[in-house]
């Protein structure tokens, strides 16, 4: 027996509206949570089509063998970053005027594989060997309506797609579970001279995986108590009609990072020569969501670890493109002197209809209308201003830098990307990235700075 998934009713009416447009296809992304019993999607979002895609409307069959997964990951990159902890990119899926299975199934298995071993590629954590390994692909046929759901083990790139239950249901978006929570992070990267010549980017995501086993290990409060991993979540509680007094209030969410060792770890210290540092200061905003079907402690810890850990490496993410699209040349040597940069802030939306809030980042340059523009791009969904949550206030940051060292933010490693589609995406997307609340709201980010110690 495959995979259940429960999918919101809305997501059903945007697939059944989604006009081609003379295409012979368009594909997309699916947004939800894993559980051990069953999947919930409560969003899908069209990839959007390159502005100097080829129009031509021959040779359908041409252009599905050619389907762009680098620009389809790209777009899974940029909504990865909006989803709060809890939530992740399920799948993908194709609308097409074609009942061509098994060639829409073949190019599912690649798009799929792609996408997630993309995403995964930027994250500071693993999934744990319990969590499901299965990732959903939808084929529609909009002709005839007709739905086909599978499955592939992202795990093993040679597995078969499985069959899966593609089921509607309504009141979906209603049925979550919220967890708030207040990290301050002073975070200091030493830069040994021997990682000199990797780039700043490689040097300070280093230094965050480090941080981030401290998140990892950290105790966790909700709601001022310590609770079992395997307790049921909503224990205690004094449970309405339909749980409504439950789901509406979130659960607080306090971190409390160990600052030593257990007796049975040996610590050792060594002096190392180091030709700067790279500092990150300043409180982040984090949230998360479970669904309320028999939620258990240990996920939601785990939905709140990860929003902490994907929210700082993204806004350092976010920074270093924009410094090397805007500001750093190829391979320039910073100055000695003090420079201040400010981290992208976080501001939250919600999904209509639900206490599901989506994220965003945006630097203090951008405006209104890039919101508008943005959410419209990456998420194919309108939003209303009113309905921006101001989340963060603003902290101040610094950067010194000194003569004595060769990171930079130039990507000049195996892994730097292809100069087309990230040119055009960085460019068209990241320069909108996080435009949430651009007008008239002040948002806290975390502050980075980057020391280098002179001769």
């Amino acid at each position: 027996m495959g995979r259940t998934y429960i999918v919101e009713e809305n997501v059903g009416q945007y697939l059944s509206n989604m006009n081609l447009q003379g295409k012979a296809f368009v594909s997309g992304l699916l947004i939800g949570q894993c559980s051990s019993q069953k999947d919930y999607v409560i969003l899908a979002t069209r990839t959007p089509p390159k502005e100097q895609q080829n129009e031509n409307l021959q040779h359908s069959k041409a252009k599905l063998d050619n389907l762009d997964e680098e620009w389809a990951t790209e777009h899974a990159n940029q909504v990865s970053r909006m989803l709060p902890g809890g939530l992740l990119v399920l799948g993908v899926f194709i609308i097409t005027t074609l009942e061509m299975e098994n060639d829409f199934q073949n190019a599912l298995h690649r798009l799929v594989f792609a996408v997630e071993k993309s995403v995964n590629k930027k994250r500071l954590w693993n999934f744990t060997e319990e969590e499901v390994s299965e990732r959903v692909t939808l084929h529609i046929c909009s002709s005839t309506k007709k739905i086909l759901c599978r499955t592939y083990d992202i795990h093993d790139p040679k597995s078969s797609a499985k069959p899966a239950d593609w089921k509607y249901q309504s009141g979906l978006l209603t049925s979550w579970l919220s967890l708030e929570c207040t990290v301050h992070i002073n975070i200091h990267i030493p830069l040994s001279t021997t990682s000199a010549s990797y780039t700043l980017e490689k040097n300070t995501k280093n230094g965050l995986a480090r941080w981030a086993k401290q998140i990892e290990n950290s105790v966790y409060l909700i709601n001022g108590q310590v609770k079992a991993e395997d307790c049921d979540l909503l224990e205690g509680q004094k449970k309405s009609r339909g749980n409504a007094q439950v789901t509406s209030h979130p659960f607080d969410v306090r971190v409390l990072t160990q600052l030593l060792l257990n007796s049975d770890h040996r610590s050792t210290a060594a002096v190392q020569i180091c030709s700067g540092s790279v500092n990150l200061k300043g409180t982040v905003k984090c949230r998360a969501y479970i669904h309320s079907n028999k939620p258990k402690v240990k996920d939601a810890v785990q939905a709140v670890k990860r929003d902490i850990l994907n929210t700082v490496a993204d806004r350092c993410e976010i920074l270093f493109e924009d410094l090397l699209l805007n500001e750093i040349p190829e391979k320039k040597v910073m100055n000695s002197e003090n420079e201040f940069h400010i981290l992208p802030h976080r501001v939250f939306v919600p999904i209509p209809g639900s206490t599901v809030m989506l994220c965003d980042y945006k630097f203090g340059d951008e405006s209104a209308e890039e919101i508008r523009d943005h959410f419209i791009e990456m998420l194919d969904h309108r939003i209303q201003i009113e309905d921006l949550e101001i989340a963060e206030e603003i902290n101040t940051a610094c950067v010194s830098s000194s003569m004595n060292t060769e990171a930079s933010l130039d990507n000049t490693d195996d892994e730097q990307p292809k100069q087309p589609i990230k040119t055009t995406v960085a460019l068209k997307i990241q320069h909108n990235i996080g435009v949430i609340a651009a007008f008239a709201v002040v948002v806290i980010a975390a502050g980075i700075s980057f020391h280098y110690f002179s001769d």
